[in-house]
Parts: C-alpha cells; structure tokens; sequence
C-alpha cells in the first residue's frame, strides 16, 4: 500500500493539479484522501472534511465534516481547529456552545491562522464564551489586522473611533479606515466621510471660539 503523504499527495493533485478540470477536489481525490485519514494522515481528514463539508467527491454530510475536521483539530491542524470552533458558533450539527468556540479559536488563533485571530477578538469583544476584554479583543484584531485582514482592520477603526479597548483617537481611526477601504470593505468610507466631518466641525467650532476670544481681548485693550 501506498505511503499516506503519497495518497494525500495524489489526491491534492487530482484536485488542483494542472489535469484537474475545476479546480476543486472530485470522487478521486475523496478516495484518495478518505484512504490516508483512515491511516491517520492529518491534512487528509482535513480535506476530507471538506468534501463532506461542501459535497466535493461525495454527498454532503456536515455531520462528517465535523467529525473529521475534530479528528485533525486535536492533532493541531490549525485550519480545523477554526472550523471546530465555528460549527460551536453556529449550532450546525453539534450544540451552540460559546466556551468550546473559543476554546478552539485561540488555538487555530495561537497557530497563527487570521480568521481565528479575527473571530477570537470578535469573542472577546462581545463577551461570547468568554468575559468581555476589549483590550484582548483589540490584541488579536492587530493580529489579524497586521496580515492585511479586511474585517480586523475595520474592527480596529471602531475601537480607535470609540475609545474601545484604546484610548479614543480619531487619527488611528481614521488609519485603519483608510487602509481597510483599499479592499473596499462596504462601510469603510462612510467611516471615513463621518470623521472627517466630524473633524471639520470641531475645527470649525475651534475657530469659532478663538476669534470669540480675541474679540474679548480687544475689546478689553480698547
């Protein structure tokens, strides 16, 4: 029998090689990767999972998907460990349950994987299965943020803008929505059109109440 990194390999190509027609995996590389996860072969329950997940190669079966996404989840694979967590977060198949989301988010997001770093600092922001920290949750914002990820960047405007987690400044607000607008994330520059006129209006204000005073003060001279 054929080495599981060898299976897992050929079911890879089958999928995504330069002979896969759609560029995404079929009935064969499910046999393939199916035969390596049955051999304990990590990335294969992985991908496996997806099949199930998305009916890739065989039928659909979430509650499949799931369970080979956890077999992977405790041998570390990050990218499970995510989707463990967000099968907690949805309530598909298993119960909702806040506590093992995060449990499972700060895993993948400890491994480095953005979409846990982001959703773990979501969490702990909303205080979901787990105390409200807005400094944590800003913490793993940067994270993701710092790998260019568009929600993380805007999330991190919102802090800046309301003094969440930070203290209050319009300037890193503005930043972080001008930097997240390049991917044209839809709320972006509505963000920034109300700081900047935000910003127009204290000036304007400012202005006000120093011509006031100087006419005070010289009207006192005269």
């Amino acid at each position: 029998m054929e080495s599981p990194n060898r299976l897992f390999q050929k079911g890879y190509d089958a999928a995504f090689g330069g002979t896969s027609k759609h560029n995404r995996p079929g009935k064969l590389s499910f046999e393939y990767w199916q035969t390596a996860a049955n051999l304990g072969h990590k990335r294969s329950m992985f991908y496996l999972g997806t099949c199930y997940d998305h009916g890739y190669g065989t039928k659909k079966n979430l509650r499949l998907a799931f369970d080979w996404y956890l077999k992977a989840a405790k041998l570390g694979h990050r990218d499970s460990q995510y989707n463990v967590g967000s099968f907690y977060s949805t309530g598909e198949v298993v119960n909702r349950n806040g506590r093992k989301k995060v449990y499972w988010y700060t895993r993948a997001a400890k491994k480095g994987l953005i979409d846990g770093q982001r959703d773990l600092g979501y969490s702990y922001f909303y205080g979901e299965g787990i105390k409200t920290d807005h400094k944590k949750a800003v913490y793993w914002y940067k994270k993701a943020a710092a790998k260019n990820d568009d929600n993380a960047l805007y999330n991190l405007g919102l802090c800046f803008k309301y003094g969440e987690g930070v203290v209050q400044s319009d300037r890193w607000a503005k930043y972080y929505f001008s930097k997240v607008s390049k991917f044209n994330h839809p709320k972006a520059k509505a963000q920034l059109k109300s700081i900047v006129k935000a910003t127009v209006l204290s000036n304007r204000t400012e202005n006000q109440k120093l011509k006031s005073k100087d006419n005070k003060s010289d009207r006192k001279r005269s």
